[in-house]
């Protein structure tokens, strides 16, 4: 995992500095529905849902017309392999969102399970990606970092997402994503396997799955929202450096022996990153921490969560360096379920307060009140 924490750490920077510098121009240009995002941004017109592949009788097909109208006007862009949609494939649909794009495009993906590598890229942010079910519409690849690409070079943890968001108003629901690369055993080299990554700023998730084994789910960078989804995996299966709230959430393990939910990469005091889970509910099998210190100052809150006896009674790691455990915030307040007793938490771990835990329970902690209205 150090090399891999590397690796990561590199890919990060990288990232930070491209969203940094899209994001200033968007904010300069104004974007879709005054920078929020709505209920109506999750769901799908009558309409779209009702006709078959969601366009008119004449556009079925497929073909360059059908393309190019979704390049420049259409709202909609459904995706279906039948060809009955604009496109047979997501990262087709993806590519007809205009470069630059300032306005909320909805991709609807009808059923099936589409196996390919999704990226949306950071100059095209407003996209909705919205799934008929998760049962029924399911992004896979199973991409591994020990995976060589074309160039002869590992693909690294970065680029093993089956699917990558970078950019800025990501919305999803009702959709799977998935990594479907064998289960990688404890101490494994190469073996992170991302379903979905996330490095865009302002993302919300509505009653989605997240499927993997280790790394499921790389919440690089920016303030996410997933509420109501579902998140499966066994080693650190929720890392990175993002500040993400996590409400209503089912967390699964599939662990073997040994793995960990979350791995937080804060590495300063003035970082304002950090995961918060509230009302979540652990499920599963394995012994697992709670929280990794993938980070020197990593910050993890569980509050009001149904914690099952699968967490270690020590709770947390210290990531095998004893000095992080005068930094970092691992922190429960009001949990239940035979997994929440702390009495034999590692000592550096806090039991919180109502106030002490009070930062960490609503939108507030992701800026919600700034780019969410629901």
């Amino acid at each position: 995992m150090a090399a891999a924490g590397c690796e990561r750490r590199r890919c990060a920077c990288a990232a930070v500095v491209v969203v940094l510098m899209f994001a200033a121009s968007v904010s300069a240009a104004g974007g879709a529905a005054d920078g929020f995002i709505t209920w109506d941004d999750l769901s799908i017109p009558a309409a779209a849902v009702a006709a078959p592949g969601g366009v008119s009788e004449g556009a079925m097909g497929g073909g360059g017309a059908v393309k190019a109208r979704a390049r420049h006007d259409l709202e909609t862009i459904v995706v279906s392999q039948d060809g009955t949609g604009h496109s047979r494939t997501v990262q087709g649909a993806v590519d007809m969102v205009p470069a630059g794009n300032r306005r909320r495009v909805k991709i609807l993906v009808r059923p099936g399970v589409y196996r390919e590598k999704v990226t949306v890229p950071i100059t095209k942010p407003f996209v909705s990606l919205i799934g008929m079910g998760t049962g029924r519409t399911v992004i896979t690849w199973n991409a591994r970092a020990s995976d060589i690409d074309r160039s002869g070079h590992q693909v690294g943890t970065f680029y093993s997402a089956s699917v990558a968001v970078e950019a800025d108003y990501f919305c999803a629901s009702h959709i799977t994503f998935e990594n479907s690369a064998p289960a990688a055993p404890p101490g494994a080299v190469g073996q992170q396997a991302v379903a979905l990554r996330l490095s865009g700023d302002k993302t919300m998730l509505y009653r989605c799955r997240i499927l993997g084994t280790q790394d499921t789910l790389f919440d690089n960078i920016g303030r996410h929202y997933l509420y109501n989804c579902d998140i499966q995996g066994s080693i650190d299966f929720i890392f990175g450096n993002a500040r993400s709230l996590y409400q209503g959430c089912t967390l699964h393990a599939v662990a073997t022996s040994y793995g960990a939910i979350a791995a937080s990469q804060r590495s300063s005091p003035t970082e304002d990153s950090g995961f918060s889970f509230v009302g979540c509910r652990l499920t599963g099998s394995g012994m697992l921490y709670l929280g990794r210190a993938w980070g020197r100052y990593a910050r993890v809150v569980y509050s009001y969560c149904d914690l099952s006896g699968i967490v270690v009674p020590q709770g947390w790691s210290d990531w095998g360096d004893r000095t992080r455990t005068k930094t970092v915030l691992f922190g429960e307040y009001s949990c239940k379920g035979p997994g929440a007793s702390t009495r034999q938490r590692v000592p550096w771990s806090r039991a919180l307060t109502y106030e002490e835990a009070r930062p960490f329970l609503g939108r507030s902690f992701i800026n919600g009140e700034e780019w969410l209205r629901l």
